[in-house]
């Protein structure tokens, strides 16, 4: 067990696009272990590769009894349903705002072992699915945000960065 350090706000592996992955080694596969400890001990739902500063195709998820992970995801046939709930994240502590994302996708990759897979996913699942990947294409959920909403959560960021502002974890954080 090792617990991995997860990045935060300012730091450059969040704003970069992860590579995928050509073949799934033993690495990845201790790679998504650290990955699931990390994510449980935050706690959160979901860990991306670039919030541990890796920079490959690779996301762990744990909703209740469910858990796994996905390599190389894909997101296909999202629902033209919306709808808007809140949202925190393990890179950007203690923030939590509305964010507007599909009801339904279906995730198509492969598993740590390097089988194919493919998941139909609704409502809090499709959710993370739609978080995590969107931190492998180096996109926040802040960045998803109204402007003025966004430049609010982005002030904060930066006065916790800077030292300025304590804030809270949520207690279930992306």
């Amino acid at each position: 067990m090792a617990i991995l350090r997860i990045r935060t706000f300012g730091d450059p592996a969040l704003r970069q696009r992860a590579r995928p992955i050509d073949q799934v080694t033993r690495l990845h596969r201790r790679l998504v272990s650290d990955m699931l400890d990390t994510m449980r001990a935050a706690p959160g739902v979901g860990l991306a590769g670039p919030q541990v500063g890796v920079l490959e195709r690779v996301l762990v998820w744990e909703i209740e009894e469910e858990h796994g992970a996905v390599i190389n995801p894909v997101l296909l046939d999202p629902s033209e349903e919306m709808l808007t709930a809140e949202e925190g994240c393990l890179s950007l502590p203690g923030l939590a705002y509305p964010v507007e994302r599909h009801v339904r996708v279906t995730v198509e990759g492969v598993d740590h072992r390097g089988r194919p897979l493919r998941i139909e996913a609704e409502d809090y699942m499709a959710r993370v699915f739609q978080h995590e990947i969107d931190h492998l294409d180096g996109v926040l959920f802040i960045d998803r945000l109204p402007e003025e909403i966004r430049r609010d959560a982005r002030r904060k960021l930066t006065r916790q960065a800077l030292g300025f502002e304590v804030v809270e974890q949520t207690e279930e954080s992306l």
